[in-house]
């Protein structure tokens, strides 16, 4: 049941933006310097694209990749903007990722879609998160950082666990902005 529109909602309508999610990444690079000085950006699970329009608006000179099964249909129209319509899993689109990149930011808003049974819904978002964190080991940058989105109850301390072992600084965090009965937290990486 979708939840009625909120004042995030409202505030990404009259701003322009495609989706309320925009707040999150939002807070996410302000409170950690995300984008900071970033000029190539890949954003997986993009649709329906208000994180790729925040870099553009945020990053104006960044090269944005922006991938995800379904369209994407953004209301600006930029050059320095590539939409990839493929599925993240595609071992395909991971080799011309590692063509077309390094990135300095990895980004996922990535959901699975939800059945109503919180371990599955769980293990799906777990699995995506995966697959982000695996292209991002072939993609990113040498300085680079990664944000992806996964839902609580499943694998996220595990995944935390590894993104340590892995990068020099990882945590997780809930941006405000997220619905409170919301089960969606963030896994932030830096090297």
């Amino acid at each position: 049941m979708r939840e009625k529109p909120d004042h995030y909602t409202e505030r990404a309508k009259q701003q322009g933006y495609l989706a309320r999610s925009v707040f999150k990444l939002e807070e996410l690079d302000r409170r950690f310097g995300l984008l900071k000085d970033a000029s190539s950006v890949l954003d997986l699970g993009a649709a329906p694209g208000s994180w790729t329009q925040y870099v553009l608006r945020t990053q104006p000179a960044a090269r944005v990749v922006a991938v995800d099964f379904a369209s994407i249909k953004l209301p600006e129209e930029t050059a320095n903007l590539t939409v990839l319509n493929d599925d993240i899993f595609s071992p395909e689109l991971l080799e011309h990722l590692r063509e077309i990149g390094p990135f300095d930011v990895v980004l996922s808003d990535a959901a699975p879609s939800t059945t109503g049974n919180r371990g599955l819904d769980a293990a799906r978002s777990a699995s995506l998160a995966e697959m982000v964190l695996e292209i991002a080991r072939h993609t990113l940058a040498e300085r680079g950082k990664l944000a992806v989105k996964i839902f609580q109850g499943g694998d996220e301390r595990e995944l935390l666990k590894e993104l340590r072992s892995e990068f020099p600084s990882a945590r997780a965090c809930k941006p405000r902005a997220c619905r409170k009965d919301s089960v969606e937290t963030y896994l932030l990486a830096f090297r």
